[in-house]
């Protein structure tokens, strides 16, 4: 029987399972990794944003594409970390939390779907965000798919 509730529960490889402040050493290179790929993401979603503008009736549809497209380039981003490539330092850090999480947007999300309620635009605000959670999730199982089907040898 485990020491802890928690003890149980899977672990992320990259935490230890019981981090101590004590012996905890500090990762200022990951921290720095993380804030270069959010750096990278954050341009390339301030681009998409200026390039897809709202549609008719407010819908913010560039939000939605950094958001989709973002949901199915992490999902075949982790076939590769977690099944294909050797495990790394920083490159989890770097393209998954760093580039698609500055990239990818819930508070932008969030933030437009209370701005169109606040308007009026009721059907919009829950459209976009069903449309968003359908779609997100859609990518990432398409996402994994193709991962996999194209990490096949043969």
């Amino acid at each position: 029987m485990a020491e802890h509730p928690s003890d149980d529960l899977p672990v992320d490889p990259d935490v230890p399972a019981r981090p101590s402040r004590l012996n905890h050493p500090r990762r200022w290179d990951i921290a720095l990794a993380i804030a270069a790929g959010g750096a990278i993401g954050g341009t390339m979603r301030h681009a998409v944003s200026v390039l897809v503008p709202d549609g008719d009736g407010g819908f913010p549809w560039g939000t939605f594409l950094e958001n989709v497209s973002g949901a199915f380039v992490l999902a075949v981003l982790v076939v590769y970390l977690v099944e294909v490539w050797p495990p790394s330092r920083y490159v989890r850090p770097f393209l998954a939390t760093g580039v698609l999480g500055g990239y990818t947007t819930f508070s932008t999300f969030m933030n437009e779907a209370r701005e169109l309620l606040l308007d009026g635009s009721v059907v919009v605000a829950f459209g976009y965000v069903a449309a968003t959670l359908l779609f997100g999730l859609s990518a990432t199982l398409v996402g994994l798919r193709l991962g996999r089907r194209a990490t096949r040898v043969g």
